[in-house]
C-alpha cells in the first residue's frame, strides 16, 4: 500500500518553485561561498568549474542555433571569421583583452576571473565543434532558449562562489564607479559597442540575439534562486 503524500510537503515544494520562478534579486551566500577571491573551498572550486562549463555550453548552444549570438559571442565570431581562428581562441583573446583593461581601472581579479577566461572559452569551443548546427527554425529557437537558460544556471553557480567577477562584469562595474553612470547604462553602451563591432566583422545577429537579450536577465535570477534552493538556503 503506497504512502499518502503529506499536504505540508506538497505546499512547501510549491512555495519553493514559486521562489525560483520569482528569481533572486541578489547573489546569496551559500555553504561554498569563499571568504576571499583567492581562497576557494573544495566545493566552491567544483561549483566554479561546473558553473563556467555550463555557461560556456549555453553560449555554444546559442551559437549553434545559427539565428544570432549573444553580443560578446558576436564579437568573438566576427574575429574568428576575420582572422581565420577557432572561436574558442578568439573568445579567450577577447576575455584576456578585457581583463587587461582592468589594470588602469584598478580592478582586482580573483580566481573566478581567471577561470572565467579559460573555462568558458574551452566549453564554448567544444560545444561548437561537437554539437550539430540547428537544421530548422524550431530547433534553432530551442537551441537559443535552452542555451540562454543554461547561461543563467551557470551564472547562478559561479557567481555564488565569491571568487571574483568575470572580465566583462568587472569592466562594467569599474566603469560604473569611474563614470557615475547607472550600471544598466554602462552595460547597454558596452554591449551595443561590442555588438556593432562584431556585426561589422561578420558576426551573426538575429532572433537568437534578441532571445538572449530579453531572457538572460531573468535566466540569471532563476539560476541564482535555483542554486540557492538546491543548497537549501533561503533566497
Amino acid at each position: 500500500m503506497s504512502a499518502e503524500s503529506n499536504p505540508a510537503d506538497s505546499a512547501e515544494r510549491r512555495i519553493g518553485w514559486r521562489q525560483i520562478l520569482a528569481g533572486s534579486r541578489s547573489v546569496p551566500r551559500l555553504p561554498w561561498t569563499a571568504a576571499g577571491t583567492w581562497r576557494p573551498t573544495t566545493l566552491g572550486g567544483l561549483a566554479l568549474i561546473f558553473g563556467l562549463t555550463v555557461f560556456g555550453i549555453g553560449e555554444g548552444m546559442v551559437l549553434q542555433s545559427a539565428i544570432g549570438n549573444s553580443p560578446w559571442t558576436v564579437l568573438a565570431q566576427g574575429l574568428s571569421l576575420t582572422l581565420h581562428l577557432e572561436i574558442g581562441i578568439t573568445t579567450f583573446a577577447v576575455s584576456s583583452a578585457v581583463l587587461l583593461l582592468w589594470w588602469p581601472l584598478r580592478e582586482r581579479p580573483g580566481l573566478g576571473t581567471v577561470a572565467n577566461v579559460v573555462v568558458i572559452a574551452a566549453a564554448l569551443d567544444a560545444t561548437s565543434r561537437y554539437l550539430p548546427t540547428a537544421q530548422n527554425h524550431t530547433a534553432s529557437i530551442a537551441y537559443a532558449v535552452t542555451g540562454t537558460l543554461l547561461v543563467g544556471v551557470g551564472s547562478g553557480l559561479y557567481l555564488t562562489t565569491g571568487l571574483g567577477p568575470g572580465p566583462r562584469d568587472g569592466l562594467m562595474t569599474s566603469l560604473h564607479r569611474r563614470t557615475g553612470w547607472p550600471v544598466a547604462r554602462v552595460r547597454l553602451v558596452i554591449e551595443i559597442t561590442v555588438l556593432t563591432v562584431g556585426w561589422a566583422l561578420g558576426g551573426t545577429i538575429g532572433l537568437g540575439t534578441l532571445i538572449f537579450a530579453l531572457l538572460v536577465p531573468r535566466a540569471v535570477a532563476w539560476g541564482l534562486a535555483l542554486v540557492a534552493r538546491v543548497a537549501a538556503t533561503p533566497v
